[in-house]
């Protein structure tokens, strides 16, 4: 049985387990919640535990390897095109998701309590000050301590030191510039492991989440969830079409068909396997025979196919949305741009394992001041998103490259 397989079994049976405590006053179904809740507790906090070295780690070494691979203005471009591209998808889902998923009607008292539950068992995952001002928004972007905004969890700054950090990488001496990039990506490395060690026990942890979360919502929690799916899927697959497409046909030099059928195979690999980097021969041979230049196919294609992953942006920003409704959570417009900003970054550090852009919507759900209990909830429906999702970052890597021109240097 697959992993993905045996995470949606834990969902399952968390959500029957859980609507049958629902309503229920015995001494049993209390106890049953109160043993099963910590088990949850524990497993996202394995989440959290490696997130901040694993966005910092992703991010420098991934600033550093496309800045410092001498593709010039080239590289330039293909950074602007692919934040222009990450914004429209995720402002796009925003815009989308939002009244969609407004009209889901979730009961109120429960979500309350659901909300107060999470807060006091995780104080620091809810925020319940005012909003910020605007100034104040930029101010807190620059951390006066690194480390002090690692302890506190303010993973925005953080992301901005790693980039702002990145940059600074590629100014330094080839050599020394190597070593650190060693070091870095040792680390990147080395937190993608334990990603995948901790997401061998999703199952038994999604369970644990499941069943307080379906005790407390109900049947209201279940459909919520489906709505969630088919809203994702949707998405994704208007992203690509209406986005992607058009752009790959309009600013390249292929025709409709052409580009069709230069996407068209390491789609097909990439959403049977869930997996970038086995789709990646097959983008380097489309890539060879719709003409395009040796430097893109081996230099551009691979680092995009790395760095750009285009679908996280949509299916991180719907399911913050998702979740915020889920959690009875209203979020404000300062906080949707704050999301849009950290999906933006975050997509650019999703590991690459399957389920990779739930684990590194983390620093996301932080920033919008949402539980982080959520991203269990996303990960145990993951499987048919994740195919999407895939395919759609792939289409990202090749669109990219396909409009960039040959690097210069």
């Amino acid at each position: 049985m697959t992993l993905a397989i045996r995470v949606l079994a834990g969902l399952v049976a968390g959500f029957l387990l859980g609507l049958a405590l629902a309503g229920s006053t015995s001494p049993a179904a209390a106890m049953t919640v109160g043993i099963v809740t910590p088990v949850g507790t524990m497993f996202v906090n394995l989440i959290r535990m490696t997130v901040i070295p694993l966005l910092v780690s992703m991010l420098i070494a991934s600033v550093g390897a496309i800045t410092g691979a001498g593709l010039g203005r080239t590289g330039v471009r293909a950074v602007l095109i692919s934040v222009g591209l990450l914004t429209a998808a995720a402002t796009g889902s925003v815009l989308i998701a939002e009244p969609i998923l407004a009209a889901i009607r979730i009961d109120q008292s429960a979500a309350l309590a659901l909300r107060a539950s999470t807060a006091a068992a995780s104080p620091g995952d809810m925020v319940t000050s005012a909003s910020p001002t605007l100034a104040t928004w930029f101010v807190d972007l620059i951390p006066q301590n690194v480390f002090k905004a690692a302890a506190d969890g303010a993973t925005l700054p953080l992301i901005v030191f790693a980039v702002v950090f990145g940059l600074a990488l590629t100014r330094v001496s080839h050599a020394r510039r190597e070593a650190v990039l060693r070091v870095v990506e040792g680390i990147a490395e080395t937190m993608q492991r334990l990603v995948v060690w901790i997401l061998g026990l999703a199952p038994i942890g999604v369970f644990a989440l499941a069943v307080p979360l379906a005790a407390r919502l109900g049947l209201a929690a279940a459909g919520a969830v489906i709505v969630y799916l088919a809203l994702v899927v949707a998405l994704t697959l208007a992203a690509v079409v209406f986005l992607l497409y058009p752009i790959g046909i309009l600013a390249g030099p292929m025709s409709a068909s052409a580009f069709v059928s230069y996407c068209a195979p390491s789609q097909a690999i990439a959403f049977a396997s869930r997996s970038s980097l086995a789709a990646l021969p097959a983008m380097v041979e489309s890539a060879e025979r719709a003409g395009l230049p040796a430097s893109s196919s081996r230099v551009v294609l691979p680092l995009a196919m790395g760095v750009f992953h285009f679908g996280a942006a949509v299916a991180q920003t719907v399911g913050v949305v998702f979740l915020a409704h889920l959690f009875g959570v209203t979020l404000t417009l300062s906080q949707f741009a704050s999301v849009i900003f950290a999906v933006v970054l975050a997509s650019f550090a999703v590991p690459g394992v399957p389920g990779g852009s739930i684990i590194a919507m983390v620093p996301v759900l932080a920033v919008a001041n949402l539980p982080l209990d959520g991203v269990a909830i996303l990960l145990a429906v993951d499987t048919i998103p994740d195919m999407f999702r895939t395919a759609a970052n792939v289409t990202g890597a090749m669109t990219l490259t396909g409009v960039l021109p040959a690097p210069q240097d």
